[in-house]
């Protein structure tokens, strides 16, 4: 037996600030949108990495989470966002780093404080 993902569910008031932290930030498609539900949901995906938004405002009231991404192009990745999104890039993170425990990183904040750290080995 072998675990092959973790998806993260990502919870928001608004999915389009989402959306645009994944999307226009990060690279990732949309693979399914239901909208029209409950609790409207969106899949976004990229290679082998997918999230999942929820539209829940008490839920993401409650917790804004810190995610991480490993690349294996971490300039060219951080080239990207700051061309598209330079506003995505966190205040504490928007360089290119090595950081003391030997990762390079950069980090990507969205309106709602939702934030990806984005590493290379």
């Amino acid at each position: 037996m072998a675990l092959l993902k973790l998806i993260p569910n990502v919870f928001y008031a608004d999915l389009a600030i989402g959306k645009h932290l994944f999307m226009q930030g990060l690279g990732f498609e949309l693979r399914y949108e239901d909208l029209a539900s409950a609790q409207p949901l969106c899949i976004l995906a990229k290679d082998a990495v997918q999230v999942h938004l929820l539209q829940n405002a008490a839920l993401a009231a409650l917790d804004r989470p810190e995610l991480r991404l490993e690349t294996d192009d971490i300039h060219g990745l951080f080239a990207q966002v700051k061309q598209r999104t330079p506003e995505l890039l966190h205040p504490n993170g928007n360089q290119v780093v090595r950081k003391p425990w030997g990762l390079w990183e950069f980090a990507l904040l969205d309106a709602s404080t939702v934030c990806v750290v984005v590493q290379q080995p």
